[in-house]
């Protein structure tokens, strides 16, 4: 690394809270794939004024940064990241109880499961349809985090959006400021901040009274119904989907068709429960990782003449 890089790090360490910085520290044990070699920096952001800061330092002495929540949806290299990664720990929330309905305040880093788990004992419904996916406050927002509609229908998919009432921004411009759903313009899988180089600090949700008994009954019913078609994030690492939905087909659907289930290079496999799903047998590597994508990739466009598209950020070097 060229002496003014260095210089210009150490001058954003001198800005960051030293006992929650940390220098050459491995990504793999904050993803959800465990995979990721070190970053130059990584910083522990506790609160939505923390993250704000160091982002800020970061934009003002233009390092390059990457924000972290649970580390789904994100393969990072091998190499690891030159920069710095603030890993998003802000997890201070709030019911705010307005006698039928609840405004859900919540800092981004806050974790999904921990707020399906207090609202359903509080008796607030809107989030437990989204149980049993691995995500952060900012993470659900940012992705559209969505699931299929209670059993036995499933006729339809739910998305966050439904509950989304407001979020506190860092806005590319440096501004802080509140918005609503039309700023945010979500999508399937989409929403303004994978456009934008915005933050998202802080989350407010609508959520509703609800029945005990019916909210646990998705609860048991989701995470049995995600349970038989994913793999479990304790035995087989992974990152969740690989490839985008494709209208019409499934991605993981063609992949399977053209048998590449059980597929394995080095220590990554595709998932012999769900093809769209890549998982780490215990050592596997992002090069690993990106050789499977491709041999899925080329297999799939020979096959079956459609070219499939990565949902998963790549961060880092490879």
């Amino acid at each position: 690394m060229p002496n003014s890089d260095r210089r210009t790090l150490d001058e954003l360490a001198s800005r960051l809270p030293s006992h929650h910085l940390r220098r050459h520290e491995l990504l793999a044990p904050y993803t959800t794939f465990r995979i990721g070699g070190p970053a130059d920096l990584f910083f522990e952001a506790g609160s939505a004024d923390a993250l704000s800061d160091a982002v800020l330092a970061a934009r003002e002495l233009n390092v390059p940064y990457f924000v972290l929540g649970l580390g789904a949806n994100v393969l990072i290299g091998d190499r690891g990241f030159r920069g710095v990664v603030i890993r998003n720990t802000a997890g201070r929330y709030e019911f705010r109880e307005h006698g039928s309905i609840c405004q859900l305040w919540t800092e981004s880093g806050a974790i999904v499961k921990d707020l399906i788990q207090e609202s359903v004992a509080r008796g607030w419904s809107g989030l437990e349809h989204y149980v049993g996916i691995p995500s952060t406050v900012g993470g659900a927002v940012w992705q559209n985090l969505h699931f299929l509609s209670p059993a036995p229908a499933r006729e339809r998919t739910m998305f966050i959006a439904e509950v989304f009432e407001s979020c506190e921004i860092l806005s590319e411009e440096n501004d802080r400021k509140t918005v609503g759903p039309d700023y945010v313009r979500f999508g399937y899988d989409d929403s303004v901040f994978h456009h934008r180089r915005d933050i998202v600090l802080a989350v407010t949700f609508r959520l509703d009274r609800g029945d005990s008994a019916t909210m646990h009954r998705i609860l048991q019913e989701n995470l049995s119904w995600r349970g038989g078609k994913h793999p479990w994030l304790d035995w087989h690492p992974s990152a969740g989907s690989i490839f985008k939905k494709i209208e019409g087909v499934g991605a993981g659907r063609l992949v399977d068709q053209c048998g590449l289930k059980g597929a394995r290079l080095g220590d990554a496999q595709i998932s012999h429960i769900h093809a769209n799903i890549i998982v780490n047998l215990g050592h596997a590597t992002a090069k690993d990782v990106r050789a499977l994508i491709t041999l899925a990739q080329q297999t799939v466009e020979r096959e079956c003449g459609v070219h499939l598209e990565p949902e998963i950020a790549f961060v880092g070097e490879f």
